[in-house]
């Protein structure tokens, strides 16, 4: 071998020893960013837990505050206008008994002081306001953000004869006038005056009326319905709620109650700020009505499979009973009330688009028993006075906890044993969350209830009572599915199916492809796009539902996040990889799920 060659030879090595040594060192580099991200993660995850506690700390200070007001005797009768409190309860509302909290909130608001009242849906939050309003001189003015409500309620006081009128931006001319004129006519026999939070923001003509009162001393009380709205942390925000901020310094001395049948001790809190009556009394129900039983059960994927399912239901496990099936839109609502028609059942179609006259068809065929059930969106509910609900069954699940908690409560308020039966699949997550993901805390609610749904071995209650701060460690007596029939399942590790999904998501993402959870959940059982399959990442050995579920657990747990497209009919939710990713490729990184394997 000549010199040349030898010298040709030596730099080749030495070419294939330095490139060696660069993979070595980019091997370890990216080693050590791993390492970086795994230990970035665990601050991050640190710094939110500390930020968490401290404004709990925050907000526990003002709840002590509010805790001490409490414990003055407000349930005591010898207050001025005891004996014509109970006059008309009995002799107008022919009400024998007020019920847990009551008398305590209107002796409250009657002596002037702020409160807010957290009881569940059908325990009598109107009463609180309505029975001061027909013993004062002056004018209640209830805030409602649904028309639906008020008629409701302004119908139910006509039948008391309580005079009562409604402001809302397609309110009559001549309603309107009436009602202008009651504020400022100190003999008006008007009691309470329904508005919704738009039209209060909106009207200056309104605002101007409620100063005259004010300054007339015709101005009794603001009674806040839904007052969760006023919080963006709250399920329902609505922005002209914040509005109602002025009503402290515009009217000093005018009590506010705020009411609402759920929220957590940090909207509570928020509220108080909001409506700057911090510190107030706060009057909080138990959240647990005993007699509704709490179950889950799997969607099935086939349209005709569910109908058949729900038809079973009614025709045998609620047979000549009455209840809700609450929809996601108005679509779902006629179509599913259609389908069932064509079986057979007597339901009635009830959503918000529909023409009032025909809405209160349905609602009275219902209540005299003509229907069996009503086919509704959340459009229908609020303020119905039907007692014997046997059952309400979400077709899709809510929005968010506290949605789902008001919904179910609609069941069994005459103490009686009720359903309440959520159908969960994971494809409506993906139908609500394009709807909701705007919202501040919109996704981060819905996924609370897809982790109520997947969890198979808590009981119900206990996980409804954790969401909303109180504590559970009584004996369900078998009132929900998980107590009944006990899930002796155990913790998993789920980890190994994370790494084989986020290489999945990586494979699409080289390919310049958008993976929705359908898609995903296809290549990973070697089906779907070619393109998109792995030969070396075996097939689950588990059903498809099961995988679902892992998807569900790895979403709402931040391993997987959904990244929204626009496109020009509709949003579009695709899945990528979430923030805790890079926990994943650590090893001994440990995802726990509890669920069977099937």
């Amino acid at each position: 071998m000549s010199i040349d060659s030898m010298e040709d030879v030596i730099e080749i090595d030495n070419e294939d020893e330095s490139r060696g040594t660069e993979n070595d060192e980019i091997a370890a580099i990216d080693y050590e960013l791993r390492n970086i991200e795994n230990e970035l993660q665990k601050l991050q995850d640190r710094k939110q837990l500390l930020t968490q506690r401290k404004e709990k700390l925050r907000d526990d200070a003002l709840l002590k505050k509010s805790f001490s007001l409490s414990k003055k005797n407000w349930t005591s009768e010898d207050f001025a206008w005891s004996v014509q409190l109970r006059k008309a309860l009995k002799d107008l509302f022919r009400i024998e008994k007020l019920r847990e909290l009551q008398l305590p909130t209107i002796n409250a608001i009657m002596s002037k002081e702020d409160v807010i009242l957290i009881m569940p849906t059908g325990g009598g939050k109107s009463l609180c306001y309505q029975l001061p309003a027909v013993i004062s001189k002056g004018i209640t003015i209830v805030v409602s953000p649904l028309i639906a409500l008020m008629e409701d309620q302004l119908h139910g006081l006509r039948k008391l004869e309580v005079k009562a009128g409604m402001l809302y931006s397609k309110a009559d001319k001549e309603s309107v006038k009436m009602i202008m004129t009651a504020l400022v006519d100190k003999n008006s026999p008007i009691k309470l005056i329904y508005v919704t939070p738009e039209y209060m923001a909106k009207s200056n003509r309104f605002m101007s009326k409620l100063q005259k009162a004010y300054q007339l001393e015709h101005l009794e009380r603001f009674a806040i319905d839904e007052v969760h709205c006023c919080s963006q942390w709250g399920h329902d925000f609505r922005p002209d709620y914040k509005f109602l901020g002025v009503l402290k310094s515009m009217f000093p001395g005018v009590p506010i109650l705020g009411l609402t049948a759920t929220a957590p001790a940090k909207i509570i809190v928020d509220v108080q700020k909001m409506l700057d009556i911090s510190g107030c009394l706060v009057l909080r129900a138990p959240f647990n009505r005993p007699n509704l039983y709490y179950e889950v059960r799997r969607k099935p994927a086939d349209k005709e499979t569910c109908l058949a399912m729900i038809e079973n239901l009614l025709k045998n496990r609620f047979c000549d009973k009455s209840g809700i099936i609450y929809t996601t839109t108005i679509k779902d609502a006629e179509q599913l009330t259609t389908d069932l028609r064509s079986k057979g059942i007597k339901v009635g179609c009830y959503h918000a688009m529909l023409e009032a006259n025909y809405r209160s068809e349905v609602y009275s065929k219902w209540m005299s028993g003509k229907y069996q059930a009503v086919v509704a969106t959340i459009a229908f509910g609020l303020g119905i006075d039907k007692p014997d609900v046997r059952f309400v069954i979400h077709h899709c699940i809510s929005k968010s906890m506290e949605n789902f908690y008001q919904e179910s409560g609609r069941a069994g308020r005459d103490g009686k044993k009720s359903v309440c039966l959520v159908l969960y699949r994971l494809a409506d997550v993906f139908k609500l969350s394009t709807m909701v993901f705007q919202d501040k805390v919109g996704l981060q609610n819905l996924y609370k209830v897809v982790t109520y749904c997947l969890d198979q071995t808590s009981c119900r209650r206990a996980l409804i009572a954790t969401h909303f701060e109180e504590s559970w460690e009584k004996n369900c007596a078998e009132m929900c599915d998980r107590c009944r029939k006990p899930n002796i399942g155990k913790q998993i590790d789920i980890s190994r199916y994370c790494r084989q999904l986020h290489r999945i998501i990586t494979k699409a993402v080289q390919n310049e492809v958008r993976l929705t959870a359908l898609k995903l959940i296809d290549a990973w059982y070697g089906k779907g796009a070619t393109t998109l399959r792995m030969s070396d990442i075996p097939v689950p050995n588990f059903t498809r539902e099961t995988a679902e579920a892992v998807v569900g657990h790895l979403l709402v747990n931040g391993y997987l996040q959904e990244d929204f497209y626009f496109s020009a009919y509709s949003t579009i939710s695709y899945l990528k990889r979430g923030p805790k990713s890079g926990l994943v490729l650590d090893n001994d990184h440990k995802i726990l799920f509890n669920y069977e394997l099937c």
